[in-house]
């Protein structure tokens, strides 16, 4: 299940790195430590619907790179709730977490270590539609 490290061009990786200076990042023993503490929120998968169906986070929503500022408002109208962002590595939904951040969205945090890490982690998957 494992998915190889990406390569990413110099542009994309200086939008992440001004995004990661206006948002919280948590890594994965901090998000476990907030599942512990029954505070960890609603996991969100940011990633694309092809790695959604191969395997996710059990529990997580799904609301893609491509979509999510289209579609939060509709799934998550509070825009307290406390949301914990993932994707591959922690690219995209830094990305994302600046843009809901500007919507108003005030308890969103993205997953240093993304997909890998909660792959890594011990914490329970899912595959397919689930």
């Amino acid at each position: 299940m494992s998915t190889a490290v990406k390569h990413h061009s110099p542009g994309f990786l200086a939008i992440v790195e001004d995004a990661k200076k206006r948002i919280r990042e948590i890594d994965i023993e901090g998000y476990k430590r907030l599942r512990e503490r029954g505070e960890a929120g609603q996991l969100v998968d940011v990633r694309e619907d092809h790695e959604w169906q191969a395997a996710h986070a059990a529990g997580a929503a799904h609301l893609s790179k491509g979509t999510i500022e289209r579609d939060i408002e509709t799934a998550f109208p509070h825009k307290d709730t406390k949301l914990v962002l993932y994707c591959g590595g922690g690219f995209r939904s830094a990305l994302a977490a600046d843009n809901l951040q500007k919507m108003g969205y005030t308890n969103v945090i993205s997953l240093d270590g993304g997909w890998r890490a909660i792959e890594a982690s011990g914490l329970p998957l899912e595959n397919g539609e689930n």
